[in-house]
């Protein structure tokens, strides 16, 4: 179970994702080149270059066609998957900080910062046939957020509904017919949620926040189904496509990595049972804080990007699968 190392990025990471099949996994980080790998050897395939500042969130659609970036450049690309080239670039105000695909590829939603005097704002445009006149195209539908800036985002089911996560730790789910909020979570979180994803089949979705917790809640009501604690504010969660485990990785922040060691086993990635709530297993790894997990869409191995620019690809030994709660 020796994990690969992915060595690409010469600044942390803040995002990775796989594709449906799984045989290609994303990453970007603060530098400018989100990369494209090959997850079962960890070969790299190539670098989609282009932007000019940190990027924050990428997304590839169901296809493995496009890509879609979102960067501190204050640009959202999309990219053509296969040859690395912008097919489109789009320009925002301010730095946009979540990108994502819906189900059917047909939209994509990005979000940009409160910066700047720039309010955050949710858009959605259609992509179905992007090329370089996107960028002067008007999107789709633009919602302007007033109380708290979104630092997550879900397309919930059918392409119908958006859900955002915010600072504050808000989470609300929006009609994008109607272009409004239909549900409201309340205040389940008490700080920012820094990732949300959603499971296999799109019924739940894991959340993880700066107030130490992670939770899980039903996609359609925002009802909070389950809680799992630990010590330090969680950066990123994803939940097993084919077990009841849910994965959490995290740390204290950035500037405060360099008076902890690694040792100390604040940097491991740990797995908790999704039912019962309970921790299971840790695997240490990282020298810096985890910022995003990902599992592989077969569900035997998960990939962790950090701090400290790597990302690692760790397969599960057959006791995994054996290890059956009583």
């Amino acid at each position: 179970m020796r994990p690969l190392m992915l060595q690409g990025h010469e600044r942390s990471i803040t995002q990775i994702k796989y594709n449906r099949e799984g045989d290609l996994l994303f990453s970007c980080s603060k530098d400018q080149k989100p990369n494209v790998w090959y997850s079962l050897n960890g070969e790299r395939l190539g670098t989609y270059d282009g932007h000019q500042g940190a990027v924050w969130c990428l997304d590839v659609d169901w296809e493995t066609r496009k890509l879609i970036t979102g960067a501190g450049d204050m640009t959202t690309k999309i990219w053509d998957v296969e040859y690395g080239t912008v097919i489109a670039s789009i320009a925002a105000k301010s730095s946009v900080r979540t990108c994502n695909f819906s189900f059917s590829g047909n939209q994509a939603a990005y979000s940009t910062d409160k910066a700047m005097g720039q309010n955050c704002e949710l858009f959605i445009i259609d992509v179905r046939n992007a090329d370089s006149s996107l960028s002067e195209q008007a999107p789709t539908l633009r919602i302007p957020m007033v109380e708290s800036k979104i630092t997550s985002m879900l397309w919930g089911p059918l392409d119908e509904t958006i859900i955002t996560g915010h600072d504050n730790g808000n989470i609300a789910i929006w009609d994008i017919r109607k272009g409004q909020k239909v549900v409201d979570s309340g205040s389940d979180h008490t700080a920012g949620i820094n990732d949300m994803q959603l499971s296999k089949d799109g019924t739940m979705f894991v959340t993880a926040s700066k107030d130490t917790t992670a939770k899980l809640f039903d996609s359609e009501s925002l009802m909070c189904l389950k809680t799992y604690k630990t010590e330090r504010p969680v950066n990123s969660a994803a939940i097993s496509p084919i077990l009841d485990h849910v994965v959490l990785g995290g740390g204290q922040d950035a500037m405060e990595v360099t008076t902890t060691s690694t040792k100390a086993g604040k940097f491991d990635s740990r797995f908790f049972h999704l039912i019962y709530e309970e921790e299971f297993a840790r695997l240490k790894g990282h020298f810096g804080p985890i910022n995003s997990l990902a599992f592989h869409p077969d569900g035997k191995s998960y990939a962790s990007g950090g701090e400290d620019g790597f990302v690692r690809v760790q397969t599960f030994d057959s006791t995994y699968f054996e290890n059956i709660f009583e």
